[in-house]
């Protein structure tokens, strides 16, 4: 069972990574998508609502991946 786990894990990694090379390396826009996913899950984990920012952050971060996502994806056409 873990071999076949293993196996479908490999698929969908060289999936993952021949759809970046066909669509094309967007290593800035990537990091960036990283970098705000990493920012909403900080905020996630932080105490307290922060007199409404945290959730105000959150929810530009939303925006903010959205729009990158869609960045990606219209240069990636």
């Amino acid at each position: 069972m873990r071999l076949k786990k293993t196996v479908l894990l490999g698929i969908l990694l060289a999936m993952v990574f021949s759809a970046g090379i066909v669509i094309g390396a967007q290593p800035h826009m990537e990091n960036a998508l990283n970098s705000l996913q990493s920012a909403k899950n900080e905020l996630l984990i932080a105490k307290g609502e922060k007199g409404g920012h945290k959730v105000r952050a959150l929810r530009l971060i939303e925006q903010a991946i959205t729009e990158v996502q869609a960045g990606i994806y219209a240069d990636g056409r």
